[in-house]
């Protein structure tokens, strides 16, 4: 029996704010929601970014801005709050608590040549260089022990602090206010790992279910964890750190190396969150990272090998040598470049809350930081749980472009990724459904060349598959691109599309670009209600070198429908009965969430298993803490080779 990977928890952070409870996907159609769910998400981002606190004792709201009468209710914070909320959420100007855009430390080298005396000054002995250039002349001073005063008679080469304004100043950010270090104790902590941390929890505390719960139904290795980022650590704490000690006279630290590997938002989650012994793996491809992961968890669970799979990725790519490097690229929109597009001159403040235009006249993608985890179970056990299925993800297909002249350029890859996700969607449900009820969450980059190259690719698709106007939205227009995570952006945004059946539309245009391909297809520039809903998604990503991915995802009414056919009534019946008790427990951990009490997992030394305690035998490994042992009999497929 093929299993079918079914997702039954997500979580995370990104600019438009958490994930889970759909708040995320929320923030990007507020002007579309129904006055409760608006109220219920704008709540739960104040809290989010401190500009309130609930009092659990009490259960009143009081503001952390007002001097007097500190307790309002919720009608008198959303009227307060709302345009501070919405201005510190989605794409804006990086906030000074990263760094100062309009004044990034950096150093200018600076040639000193002696006038008509020699260049002097005095220093500590220990301070002079190795080797002493021989150009310099070192004399000690005799009132001064441990002091030196150096003579220079030549030209002399130094570095001096200067402050410099960067040409990109728009970012993805999170909420303003929100810091995942607040949650946990994250000393020493790459700010890519903080978030791995609070993103997987999250995604854990969705479940609705005790995770001890989940290992206890299982055998420990059928669980997997499938996650990594794609620029490793590059902080402080992380390689970069690491790498700038010398240059800033200073020491690497023990944890700088280790720290910083691109492994670690998968080593985390099972170290201080689950306590996994399971499978772990760490896959990159450039943009397409998520979808090589989910690729991996989803023929994992297809085949058997796994039965729960914990998927997902964190980037902090927020940092001037990163910026430096994409924009030097031209990878990036500008502040100058925003200004022509707008027509505005060069004394005028950008509109950075519409920096990432995809499809539309774009002049480069907006760089961001996210962080999102989903939790995948085979549809047994999700049912014998009693999970809330929010959908499937039935097929990823991954495709490289052959030989290229650029490594940024497009290529043939995408196109193959693409026609076999709608073509295993048309043979398992058939045209009718795929041209009714599909939509493509676009990879969206916001490049020139990429808004003409994806556009052609889906527009030529959908002709070939008879396929008219077909919905395309890309949600790197409120969140940006987060590099790794930026498929489980457009995933946990498509859940939210199955859930609320409007599509987000890309409202940082104001029309399509000229050179954009249509004919087949609706690109989405105002939120699109479907009457009807939507359950077939095709998350598409491309990244740089040739990482082409498409996921196929199917909505919940879907897999409900699937699941009629392989369960009978009763069990049916009672999985719906047990599932009531788990969306009840999911739903408390949201509204304590929304109060901005997200209870972080962090197990830092704890349940460490005692390797002596290990029972082991010829068929089987128990392990102190797991219900179930690790089976020992391994069936090899090359048995048949040995005579």
């Amino acid at each position: 029996m093929v299993r079918l990977p079914v997702i039954v928890g997500f979580g995370g952070f990104s600019a438009a704010g958490r994930s889970g409870a759909h708040h995320a996907y929320r923030r990007t159609i507020i002007d579309s929601l129904d006055p409760d769910s608006r109220r219920q998400t704008l709540v739960a981002l104040a809290a989010m970014m401190k500009l309130v606190r609930h009092d659990a004792a009490s259960g009143e709201w009081i503001d952390l801005q007002a001097e007097g009468q500190p307790v309002i209710d919720e009608a008198t914070l959303v009227e307060r709050y709302e345009a501070r909320i919405l201005a510190g959420s989605l794409i804006r100007k990086i906030e000074p608590s990263y760094f100062d855009v309009d004044a990034v430390e950096w150093h200018k080298s600076v040639e000193l040549a002696p006038c008509e005396q020699p260049v002097r000054f005095v220093t500590r002995e220990r301070d002079l260089p190795e080797p002493l250039p021989a150009s310099w002349q070192v004399k000690p001073l005799a009132d001064e022990p441990g002091r030196v005063q150096v003579v220079i008679g030549d030209t002399l080469q130094v570095k001096i602090d200067s402050r410099r304004e960067m040409p990109v100043k728009a970012a993805g950010q999170l909420p303003t206010g929100y810091d995942p270090a607040d949650h946990y104790n994250a000393r020493f902590h790459p700010r890519a790992l903080q978030l791995a941390i609070v993103g997987a929890s999250d995604a854990v505390h969705s479940l609705g279910i005790d995770w001890q719960t989940v290992v206890d139904a299982v055998n420990p290795d059928e669980i997997g964890v499938y996650a990594s980022n794609a620029m490793s650590q590059l902080d402080e704490n992380g390689f970069g750190g690491m790498l700038q000690q010398r240059l800033k006279g200073g020491r690497v630290s023990a944890k700088q190396c280790p720290l910083g590997l691109n492994t670690m938002p998968a080593d985390f989650i099972n170290a201080y969150v689950l306590g996994s012994v399971g499978q772990t793996g760490a896959i990159v491809g450039a943009c397409a990272t998520f979808l090589y992961n989910l690729q991996a968890a989803v023929n994992d669970i297809t085949a058997g090998r796994r039965r729960v799979a914990v998927v997902g990725n964190a980037e902090a790519p927020l940092l001037p040598e990163v910026i430096d490097g994409y924009a030097a690229m031209g990878a990036l929109a500008s502040d100058d470049n925003l200004r022509k597009l707008d027509g505005q001159s060069e004394t005028d403040a950008p509109d950075y809350r519409r920096a990432s235009r995809p499809f539309g006249d774009n002049a480069g993608f907006t760089i961001a930081e996210s962080t999102q985890y989903v939790i995948l179970m085979d549809d047994e056990l999700a049912v014998s749980l009693g999970a809330d299925i929010h959908g499937a993800a039935t097929d990823v297909f991954v495709n490289a472009d052959g030989f290229k002249k650029s490594i940024s350029a497009p290529g043939p890859g995408n196109y193959i990724t693409m026609a076999k996700a709608v073509a295993s969607a048309i043979d398992l449900f058939g045209p009718k459904l795929v041209r009714e009820r599909s939509f493509v969450q676009a990879h969206g980059s916001s490049t020139p060349a990429n808004r003409v190259t994806e556009s052609e690719i889906f527009d030529r698709l959908a002709g070939v598959f008879g396929i008219e106007q077909w919905p395309v939205t890309a949600v790197k227009a409120f969140v940006g691109h987060s590099l790794a995570p930026a498929s489980a952006d457009q995933l946990v945004s498509t859940l939210g599309v199955f859930k609320y059946g409007i599509i987000p539309g890309i409202k940082t245009i104001d029309k399509l670009a000229d050179d954009v391909h249509r004919q087949h297809l609706d690109i989405c520039v105002a939120d699109k209600t479907c009457e009807q809903g939507m359950d077939i998604a095709f998350l598409n990503s491309k990244g740089f070198g040739g990482n082409n991915a498409t996921a196929t995802v199917l909505s919940p009414r879907l897999v409900e429908q699937m699941l009629s056919a392989r369960y009978d009534a009763e069990t049916l019946q009672a999985y719906r009965t047990k599932r009531e008790g788990t969306r009840e427990a999911a739903a408390r951990y949201h509204a304590e969430a929304d109060c901005g009490r997200f209870n972080t997992i962090y197990k830092f030394g704890e349940g460490m298993i005692d390797e002596a305690a290990l029972h082991i035998t010829p068929d089987s490994l128990a392990l102190p803490g797991f219900a179930n042992a690790v089976p020992l009999k391994v069936k090899s497929p090359y048995k048949d080779l040995v005579k």
